[in-house]
């Protein structure tokens, strides 16, 4: 093996390190939410755990009685209370089930916010550091000479190689799904105003589109793209857009109020994802389990400062959204279970509330796997 070939497999094993400890820091600040709400409401704690898998670090506390420890698999993490999934027949003293349902509301809720609370203030740092991320036009596509007469009425109502996109239809960009929300059903010939910084200056085009905009789920950007009269570049592994990444600049409140729209913005897209699954509108080849988030956080996190942060701060609000959700097993059915508690004042039996976790987890699973084959078996 070749020194230029050992520097690669070495290059893409610290990616994928990186990539997972991104993942490692945002369960651990997930789960340790949980523990500073816990304690804050003196629930008892048996252990707070790093990773799965046989543990390799051990600590227990003298006062408490927590244990504290580092595991084999840096993949998760836990805050283990005593007695949460106790019985009703064998409730623990101070355990999980025997706290008030609110409380334990503001246990499972404090997981979720903690990550979003990381992944807004890296939004924040990444945004006074390097700006708001917006689409560059690298050029556009005026057709072959035969065909450039049909172009002629574009001219005057076209975007710019070097166009910076700020506003389409009257709607702030900071996701592509942004664009394609304000273009949704607009059709070829249609006028749209679209705000760009042209030449260092703020500049409204009316811009003529060129083709339908009848996206039918958000990975349909192509269409978008033929839409504005975008170019394509090709580059040794293949055909691109040619559309790129840049930075603009913003005043300080600006930032802050940005950066909570954007943080929002990424919260948005995965409820518009789970609507389009729901619908048959986009495929589960489309999503990705753990080894493809892994593999495409490598990839994004080392391309620069500004990617690592974006990244982090993207798998940071997933994390809290998909926690939320009510599905078996995650902190948002959990919340459903204390309400139903609260509200007619019994609990669901301890031990069915428990299989339809376990199920709910074992599926969860099951999922993962799946999406992660479904992604290679399209390489």
């Amino acid at each position: 093996m070749g020194l230029l070939s050992v520097s690669s497999v070495m290059s893409t094993i610290g990616s994928v390190l990186l990539a997972i400890l991104i993942l490692l820091v945002m369960i651990t600040v997930h789960e340790f939410g949980h523990y500073l709400a816990g304690k804050a409401l003196k629930f008892k704690i048996s252990e707070f755990a790093i990773g799965f898998g046989p543990k390799i670090f051990k600590r227990k506390s003298k006062k408490t009685g927590e244990l504290f420890s580092i595991r084999a698999l840096p993949l998760g993490g836990f805050c283990a209370f005593d007695g949460e999934d106790g019985e009703d027949e064998e409730e623990v003293n101070d355990g999980f089930t025997s706290k008030a349902p609110w409380k334990r509301i503001i246990v499972l809720l404090a997981g979720p916010i903690m990550n979003y609370i990381l992944a807004l203030f890296l939004i924040i740092v990444s945004m006074f550091a390097f700006g708001q991320q917006v689409f560059k036009v690298g050029g556009m596509d005026w057709g072959t000479e035969e065909t450039a007469a049909s172009y002629e009425k574009y001219v005057g109502h076209s975007l710019e190689e070097g166009d910076l996109i700020l506003e389409v239809n009257g709607r702030r960009v900071y996701l592509i799904t942004d664009m394609m929300s304000a273009l949704k059903n607009k059709t070829e010939g249609d006028i749209v105003p679209i705000l760009v910084i042209r030449g260092g200056e703020e500049v409204t085009e009316d811009v003529l589109l060129r083709s339908n905009c009848d996206f039918k789920n958000s990975n349909e950007t192509s269409k978008l793209w033929r839409a504005f009269g975008i170019g394509t570049v090709q580059r040794g592994d293949g055909t691109y857009w040619n559309i790129s990444a840049d930075n603009y600049r913003l005043g300080f409140f600006q930032t802050i109020g940005g950066s909570f729209v954007y943080s929002f913005k990424i919260a948005g897209t995965i409820f518009k994802v789970l609507g389009e699954l729901l619908t048959g509108n986009l495929g589960l080849s489309s999503m990705g389990g753990p080894v493809t988030t892994i593999k495409l956080t490598s990839e994004i996190a080392t391309q620069s400062p500004q990617s690592f942060f974006e990244i982090a701060a993207y798998i940071g609000v997933n994390l809290a959204v998909f926690n939320l959700l009510p599905i078996p097993a995650l902190d948002g059915s959990k919340v459903v279970f204390c309400l139903i508690e609260w509200i007619f004042r019994k609990p669901v039996p301890r031990k069915i509330e428990a299989i339809i976790h376990a199920v709910g987890f074992v599926l969860i699973l099951v999922f993962a796997v799946v999406v992660d084959i479904l992604q290679f078996a399209r390489c």
